[in-house]
């Protein structure tokens, strides 16, 4: 089949985008087209055809390498054809699929490469589209045109890299530390970050960088890749031999989870490239672009937010929970959400997952008590769930014990007292949909906690005799997730999976706000923040207050580094305020009130992130689209090396306006003899406060500085 004259080469872009990725598509001879080049768009643009002509094509890098091509590498597709022919085995044919194009639709910032492989009985479709924020985003679908069953093992968007590319930086964790960066030069082979627990997991690559070497957060060209799906994903940079460096990723498939009969179809989740020539900042400001631009972005303004867990946990008492309402709407707080245990002998996390009904021996009246009581202080209303778990001592699980995960007979081991029910079984989706829809029918609930507690173990499916189900079970989850959107389009949505283990933009494109840990101690907390903030932008972030003793850590923190750490996110409240004496409430009241001065243009900004010289402070804000502004936090983390003061630069604002500089951190909040930043009455230019900054005098650890940049 010819192929429709697709102009090549082209420049693929968002002409919309301040900053953008570029990506330029070349002819190759019988083989599919290839990717000459991907990075970063300077201003003025690019153009394809010289671009092309200057790249070395010696070892071209198609977005599927192939093993036919001369791929030595990790191929973009592993699969095998079942059925025995001829006196043939029954598995492994069709595997060295060759793909020969047989047409390009091009379309402003979205391109269509067709290919077939009549041998194999294989059509593969690749799209790829410049996006709002100025990445690029491709996925493949692969067709099965052949009479017999065809095994899909892998299928992956790769990308390349240029030789300076030297460095790779991702991510790892657990619950709790999520978000830990890992750096490491690249060598000859292969780095795969392979996720396998189901959902993204607290140890998730998150995003795959690549850069030049030494790159940091205002400085370098750096490439970054992010595979947009909840369930299980694969991240790789790979150098061959030659020196040809790829970046790419897909979703990790389990043995068998994906086969085609004859005219069915499997299509990747869309994988994500970003390039910039001015860091991980630079990087970060494509990603919340991106996400800034989705209908199910938040509405602003963000509400302030309190969650009881950390104060009553299952002990659920009116009295106490409406005591917390009042001391919350008299701070300013503007919802109140609440936590586990509300629902049926729900009295500890052993039982309970799947009732989903009011536990009438707790709220004989059912929570209307309080959430009339929240509402009628002007607060708005939230409750807990984690749909996709049950507890075996459930009624729901004594009834349907068949409804879970499972390879066949074998129930999978417990974690957390849960197991994970089978969403791929349209009865289990039913019954869920319709427990959830009748409560946020019935009561004034604005939002929704949604939880996902346990990594998924054994997760087959029994209509499909144990066969694996995870790639079902994610699709599943968002259609449940987005039914209950269009039937509820007033409530915000949270994703929360013991804090922040769903984190990807394929759950953010139908929530609002992530959890972005189950860590609350806040020195903890600014290591998590600041590097979940690579992906997410601080309006989905939610960040909380805590008690001034953190119960995870056991540290005493004072209330300035706690509230400070909340600000630069979705703030919120998770102490019991009951506790908190007088003088301690007036003080948070008093960093409630500069959320919600500031929220604005915390929630519409560019992150910035810097460190001190020596490790022992940190420095992020947010600076204006418009450059009309900043918001710019130090954060003394411990005891100073040395004595000169640290230089806070705040990049991006306007190089020839002058601006005045303010110190708003609440009087409150600043310790005893603290030495605050000397600040020019006449305001100082853009350009010296990029360049030079604004000095910050040594300050004792745990000390928090706030200073607002405005116009003078």
């Amino acid at each position: 089949m010819p192929v429709a004259d697709p102009g090549l080469p082209w420049l693929l872009d968002y002409p919309a985008a301040a900053a953008r990725t570029g990506l330029v598509v070349a002819a190759q001879a019988d083989t599919m087209p290839v990717v000459a080049w991907v990075g970063a768009v300077p201003e003025g643009g690019l153009d394809p055809a010289m671009v092309a002509a200057v790249t070395d094509r010696t070892w071209p890098c198609a977005l599927l390498p192939e093993h036919a091509t001369r791929w030595f590498g990790r191929p973009g597709l592993s699969g095998h054809r079942l059925g025995r022919s001829g006196g043939h085995p029954a598995a492994g044919r069709d595997w060295s699929a060759h793909f020969r194009p047989a047409g390009v639709d091009r379309r402003d910032s979205q391109v269509c490469i067709e290919g077939v492989d009549q041998v194999a009985g294989l059509a593969l479709t690749t799209e790829i589209e410049a996006v709002p924020g100025g990445a690029i985003r491709g996925r493949h679908t692969l067709t099965n045109t052949g009479p017999q069953p065809y095994v899909v093992d892998s299928l992956e968007l790769v990308f390349p890299l240029p030789a300076d590319a030297v460095e790779t930086l991702d991510f790892t964790g657990r619950q709790m530390y999520e978000r830990v960066p890992q750096r490491r030069f690249i060598a000859d082979g292969l780095w795969l970050r392979e996720g396998r627990r189901g959902h993204t997991g607290h140890d998730s690559a998150t995003v795959l960088v690549a850069g030049t070497a030494g790159f940091g957060f205002g400085h370098g060209r750096v490439w970054g890749v992010h595979v947009a799906w909840s369930g299980n994903t694969v991240h790789r940079v790979e150098r061959a031999a030659s020196g040809l460096t790829t970046i790419g990723g897909g979703e990790l498939l389990l043995p068998g989870e994906i086969t085609l009969d004859s005219g069915q179809s499997y299509t990747t989740p869309w994988v994500f490239v970003a390039a910039a020539a001015d860091g991980l900042d630079g990087l970060a400001a494509m990603f919340h672009g991106y996400l800034r631009s989705l209908p199910a972005h938040p509405r602003p303004p963000r509400p302030v937010n309190l969650n009881v867990w950390e104060a009553v946990t299952f002990d659920h008492d009116l009295g106490r929970l409406t005591a917390l309402a009042d001391i919350a709407a008299d701070l300013g707080v503007e919802r109140y959400v609440l936590d586990d245990g509300w629902f049926h002998a729900r009295r500890d996390d052993t039982a309970g997952l799947g009732d989903w009904w009011v536990d009438e021996t707790v709220w004989p009246d059912g929570l209307h008590p309080l959430v009339d009581h929240v509402r009628s202080r002007g607060m708005q209303f939230g409750l807990w769930f984690e749909p996709e778990m049950v507890n075996p001592d459930s009624d729901l699980y004594r009834a349907h014990p068949d409804w879970i995960l499972s390879t066949g007979d074998r129930v999978p081991a417990l974690q957390r007292d849960q197991l994970v029910l089978d969403l791929t079984r349209p009865e289990v989706a039913g019954y869920l949909l319709d427990r959830m829809d009748t409560l946020l029918s019935e009561y004034d609930i604005s939002y929704v906690k949604w939880d996902h507690n346990r990594a998924l173990v054994d997760a087959g499916s029994g209509p499909r005799s144990g066969a694996p189900a995870v790639h079902g079970q994610t699709l599943a989850a968002y259609a449940l997730l987005d039914e209950l959107r269009r039937r509820h389009p007033a409530v915000e949505w949270e994703s929360c999976a013991s804090g922040g283990g769903r984190v990807d933009l394929g759950i953010l494109e139908r929530a609002e706000r992530i959890w972005v840990s189950d860590m609350t101690d806040a020195l903890a907390r600014q290591s998590i923040q600041r590097w979940t903030g690579q992906l997410v932008p601080p309006e989905y972030s939610g960040a909380h207050v805590s008690a001034p003793v953190a119960h995870q850590t056991g540290r005493h923190l004072p209330l300035a580094l706690r509230a400070g750490t909340a600000l630069f996110g979705h703030f919120g409240i998770e102490w019991d305020l009951t506790t908190a004496d007088e003088a301690s409430l007036a003080e948070l009241a008093g960093w409630v009130r500069l959320y919600k001065t500031h929220r604005a243009l915390i929630h519409s900004g560019r992150v910035t992130r810097a460190d001190a010289p020596d490790g022992t402070a940190l420095m992020h804000g947010v600076v204006a689209a418009d450059r009309g502004a900043a918001l710019m936090s130090y954060v003394q983390l411990d005891e100073p090396i040395h004595t000169q003061a640290v230089a806070l630069r705040v990049p991006g604002l306007d190089p020839a306006r002058r601006y005045r500089v303010t110190d708003v951190t609440p009087e409150d909040s600043l310790p005893v003899r603290a030495e605050r930043p000397t600040l020019p009455d006449a305001g100082v230019s853009g350009a010296v406060l990029g360049e030079i900054g604004v000095p910050i005098p040594v300050q004792r650890p745990h000390t928090v500085l706030i200073l607002f940049i405005q116009p003078t």
